[in-house]
């Protein structure tokens, strides 16, 4: 799972939280949320990988929303792209839960 920081939410647009917090817009909101999660566990080292095991040098995978994510290394850091192109820094990677393993973004990912 990719979790962006309370500040990614801020970043938004001026009334973008609000609406999707609106009870008629729960499946909007339903879909960002799960454009956050993936299947399985992957940690920052698989991501990293499969990254640069790939002939683009992107690792392409889906969230359980069914959109298209993309995981791409520049450095010593990982990115997540939506299929907008917006592109969110991993800044805490590897928090383990009893449920899965949650990496920490910098961005809100923006389902189609």
């Amino acid at each position: 799972m990719f979790a962006p920081v309370n500040d990614a939410f801020a970043a938004l647009p001026e009334g973008t939280v609000e609406t999707l917090l609106m009870p008629e817009n729960k499946a909007m909101l339903q879909k960002v949320l799960t454009a956050h999660v993936v299947a399985g566990d992957w940690s920052a080292a698989d991501i990293i990988a499969a990254a640069r095991a790939s002939k683009d040098g992107f690792y392409h995978f889906n969230a359980v929303s069914g959109d298209a994510l993309s995981a791409q290394v520049k450095g010593n850091s990982v990115y997540i792209l939506d299929e907008s192109g917006n592109a969110a820094r991993v800044t805490v990677a590897d928090v383990d839960q009893s449920n899965g393993v949650i990496h920490v973004i910098n961005a809100v990912l923006v389902p189609k």
